[in-house]
């Protein structure tokens, strides 16, 4: 009998039967947000990029979806990615202001007017590498996958007709995160922090007289009955929604799993803010359809709101650089990628 060949043949046996388990077991991330079950962006963004990651890894990675705070309330959905508690953690930026103040930034009203405008020029420098993620995430440790920025936010009120820039004057209004509360403070009006899910009935109950929202942010909470009147073609800013996952939690991920988890990102990131583009005009018809009756503002006073909302990001800044944070970099570093975005827009018109 050849000892040596046995020997040899015994070895390999013993390495391919610890192999082949290996090829079959799929690693599984826990991905957790606050949305309810239904929601757009999870259905057009979180859904679609899990699926594809999962697809360009062969099953190599799977996922568990845990939607509506199953696992942590949204603001403590960072908290629960940095210690690994959760592998990928949903971060809508101004539930987190104390940990994240500069990814503010996507929630300045500032030149855009869609979401994939305001989206594309986030991620440009949220992304490992960028400005905002050199100045801010990785310092925090994490990592971001995913973004979507809104649709510019508009003006709905319960029962108050809206005719002009005066119309807002001592409203008591729902806004969320410190530059939306400026936004509703420069018209004059009172901003009132409310929970997305108590909206409703704030304003029914009349404590609020109405709110800051994007048409597809209004009708997963059912506000469409509360509402009566609303502004078109405004920006009062806006609201960014991300998910994270730990440097630690990335690092223990293969190189293939990593590169997978990117280019799916680079896909979904702008397959998503198109489909947040069409579900906000079909959204912003069935408000109307439901009896919310859409302002166009006159001319002059759309100039003079924008003036207004165009202050708002020099505030911003200059309390961060005050307290020691590079504001003034991020916002011009923002504001140079959504100028990049209107000359590729423009370059893309010319072209055709």
């Amino acid at each position: 009998m050849n000892i040596g060949k046995t020997r040899t043949l015994t070895l390999t046996a013993m390495a391919a039967a610890m192999v082949i388990p290996s090829l079959g077991m799929a690693e599984t991330l826990r991905v957790a947000d606050s949305f309810p079950v239904g929601h757009y962006i999870a259905e057009n963004m979180t859904k679609v990029w899990m699926d594809r990651v999962t697809e360009l890894t062969g099953g190599e990675v799977e996922f568990e979806y845990y939607p509506a705070e199953q696992l942590g309330k949204s603001k403590d959905l960072l908290s629960l990615a940095q210690s690994n508690t959760v592998d990928i953690g949903y971060v809508g930026v101004s539930y987190v202001a104390d940990k994240l103040p500069l990814s503010a930034v996507g929630e300045l009203p500032e030149a855009f007017n869609s979401s994939c405008q305001g989206t594309e020029a986030y991620w440009s420098i949220a992304r490992p590498g960028g400005v905002l993620d050199e100045a801010e995430l990785a310092p925090q440790d994490v990592r971001m996958l995913l973004v979507m920025i809104l649709s510019p936010y508009q003006i709905f009120t319960a029962e108050s007709e809206i005719t002009d820039i005066d119309s807002f004057k001592g409203m008591k209004l729902r806004a969320t995160g410190g530059t939306k509360e400026i936004a509703v403070q420069l018209m004059d009006a009172t901003p009132v922090n409310i929970p997305a899910p108590e909206t409703r009935e704030a304003l029914t109950r009349g404590t609020i007289d109405g709110v800051l929202f994007p048409h597809s942010s209004a009708l997963p909470y059912e506000l469409e009955p509360a509402l009566a009147y609303g502004t078109e073609g405004m920006n009062f800013g806006s609201f960014v929604a991300s998910y994270v996952i730990s440097e630690d939690r990335w690092n223990q991920l293969s190189p293939e799993v990593q590169q997978a988890m990117t280019d799916a990102a680079e896909e979904v990131i702008g397959s998503a803010c198109k489909a947040a583009e069409e579900l906000d005009l079909k959204d912003k018809q069935t408000m109307a359809d439901a009896g919310v009756t859409f302002v166009s503002l006159p001319e002059d006073d759309m100039a003079e709101i924008g003036e207004r909302m165009s202050t708002i990001g020099e505030k911003w800044a200059e309390d961060l650089d005050g307290r020691g944070l590079p504001g003034s970099e991020v916002l011009q570093a923002f504001r140079d990628a959504l100028a990049q975005q209107d000359a590729g827009g423009d370059e893309t018109a010319s072209s055709n």
